[in-house]
């Protein structure tokens, strides 16, 4: 009989959270794109960016065979957050609006700051396993 592990209860709401921030940061991006693009064309292709990062993460995250892309998605996530984080308070000039990653993800109660970290531990604990 298999071990029972708790992880896969963390695991399917981990990736149920990418899940839920797949499809809206998706949603927001293609309105932004469509009606707002000209406020502020930087923030509004990075969150674009961002509903990518958090599609391939939800399909690889769910999938055990593309823990490799799941690691590449997440880290980049995490970098990406970090990095438009800081752009963001430097030049807030740039975010007419809140996107996904801007100020750390402030508009999103930080959730994109931390579901990365969240991301990687998990996986890591699974490539032990």
């Amino acid at each position: 009989m298999p071990k029972a592990t708790n992880s896969l209860g963390i695991g399917r709401l981990l990736i149920a959270v990418y899940g839920v921030f797949a499809v809206s940061s998706s949603a927001r991006a293609i309105y932004q794109l469509a009606r707002e693009f000209d406020q502020a064309p930087l923030a509004y292709s990075l969150s674009a960016l961002a509903a990518v990062v958090y599609i391939l993460a939800t399909i690889a995250l769910a999938r055990p065979s593309l823990r490799t892309l799941a690691f590449i998605a997440v880290s980049f996530e995490l970098v990406g957050v970090l990095a438009v984080g800081v752009l963001s308070y430097l030049q807030p000039e740039l975010f007419a609006h809140p996107s996904v990653w801007s100020k750390f993800g402030q508009g999103y109660g930080f959730v994109p700051l931390v579901l990365p970290f969240l991301g990687l531990l998990w996986l890591r604990k699974q490539s032990a396993n």
